[in-house]
């Protein structure tokens, strides 16, 4: 019974690329597939490369010990090259994870001509945009300002990534049942304050308050941790606005020390608190579900070159993928993938002797080729101390920066559970959007 309906699928889709006029020929026709069809969870740990894990792993749990990111079962690397350049960004990225289709640089979601990307489905929606049509349950959770492009071009359009404003409307009226993340200031009108924000802070100029729109569309709205972890049982939408920006303070560790300020707003959730309240709502459906979770703080910490900013954020989308994981245990019809479009900051991890990095002295600011060095509180401060290794020994350490910007990096995709084994050893990035659909719809879509 289930691959006939995988089949009928399959050939819906043919009939929907021949109504658009795409090109018929057999090699870019959606058809059935062998993998089995469930749930999807998609965490973008953004900015991240090997380095940044390892920097993690070695300070929260040291360099013998492993991640919940090391135990996923499938890894492959991941091509992140966009359709007008090499390295990817942050929009264009999430784009093509969204559609499957190689987009410019600017991109969010709209072609070069304004046109709305026709996603390798053949259709003009995106992947989250057919899961909420065809009665799944969806969720979109970002640590940043819910806008973020890593969430937001699941379910928005726009000319540019910065229109906030617009992003944020989409989403609210996008049919998504969860929506977690920060960014008051771009729901509510100008000059009207919130939990949050102050009324000059308000972004809106077109008088509509989303929070009263989201409220009539039958969303609960909250916004603190537990009013989150407290949810009642029979919740089935809900809105979650922690910050009126982003739920951390993107800056250098010398900024944030100056103005005593936290990395992290203390009331806020973390994103793994997030995904554990959304899996409770979510999972009720008997459709199946699709949530994408970006760990924002990762890039953004990292091009300011922040490194105790940056690994905390690392080890916040690691809780994460331990929640996903521990769900999976508990039900294997859900597949797990986790990919980055670009390395942030260029981080690298300098280790070597107590002689050379002596624990009680500041680190030097620079290396011999220039590169600035952080420790564990900034430039110049000591050295960070890894966690024991299977001997018991600690070791410090230094992060070194390539720069502040994104670069290509060593990027690497994983997935577990459900259909795992068919990510690609080389994975491009249009890999993602495919695993996914394949997963959430029995519906095979060909590379083009």
């Amino acid at each position: 019974m289930l691959q006939i309906h995988r089949k009928i699928i399959g050939l819906t889709a043919l009939v929907g690329l021949t109504l658009i006029g795409c090109d018929n020929s057999t090699s870019n026709q959606p058809t059935a597939n062998s993998s089995d069809q469930g749930n999807v969870i998609f965490i973008h740990p953004d900015g991240t490369s090997p380095s940044h894990w390892g920097a993690a792993r070695m300070l929260n749990y040291g360099p013998d010990s492993d991640l919940n990111w090391d135990k996923m079962s499938n890894s492959g690397i991941y091509r992140g090259h966009l359709k007008n350049q090499l390295t990817g960004t942050s929009n264009a990225g999430a784009v093509i994870h969204a559609t499957g289709v190689k987009v410019n640089n600017d991109s969010f979601g709209l072609d070069e001509n304004g046109k709305p990307i026709i996603a390798a489905s053949g259709k003009p929606q995106t992947i989250m945009q057919e899961a909420v049509a065809a009665g799944k349950a969806t969720a979109i959770i970002n640590s940043g300002i819910i806008p973020e492009p890593g969430t937001g071009a699941f379910v928005a359009k726009t000319k540019t990534r910065r229109n906030f404003e617009e992003i944020t409307k989409q989403i609210v009226e996008s049919g998504v049942d969860v929506i977690l993340g920060g960014g008051e200031i771009y729901y509510l009108p100008e000059g009207t304050p919130g939990k949050f924000a102050k009324a000059d802070e308000s972004k809106r100029q077109d008088n509509i308050n989303l929070i009263e729109l989201a409220k009539e569309k039958g969303y609960k709205v909250i916004y603190s941790r537990d009013e989150l972890l407290n949810l009642p049982p029979d919740t089935k939408k809900v809105l979650g606005i922690f910050a009126a920006t982003d739920t951390y303070n993107d800056q250098t560790e010398e900024y944030l020390k100056e103005k005593n300020l936290p990395l992290y707003a203390s009331d806020a959730p973390t994103v793994s608190q997030m995904l554990q309240a959304t899996l409770k709502i979510v999972s009720k459906n008997k459709e199946g579900f699709f949530i994408v979770l970006e760990e924002e703080g990762s890039d953004n910490f990292c091009n300011f070159n922040n490194a105790k900013g940056c690994i905390e954020a690392v080890k916040r989308a690691d809780d994460a993928v331990g929640v996903a994981l521990e769900f999976i245990d508990k039900d294997p019809n859900t597949l797990l993938i986790t990919a980055a479009d670009s390395d942030a900051g260029g981080l690298e991890v300098i280790g070597t002797t107590t002689e050379k990095f002596p624990l009680d002295q500041p680190l030097p600011e620079k290396g011999r080729n220039g590169a600035p060095w952080d420790g564990k509180d900034g430039t110049a401060t000591l050295p960070f101390v890894s966690g024991p290794d299977k001997q018991g020994n600690n070791y410090p350490f230094a992060i070194a920066w390539g720069g502040s910007d994104d670069f290509t990096g060593s990027i690497i995709a994983k997935s577990h559970g459900l259909n795992a084994d068919r990510l690609p050893s080389n994975v491009d990035n249009t890999d993602i959007y495919r695993l996914m659909y394949s997963t959430l719809f029995g519906t095979e879509i060909p590379k083009l």
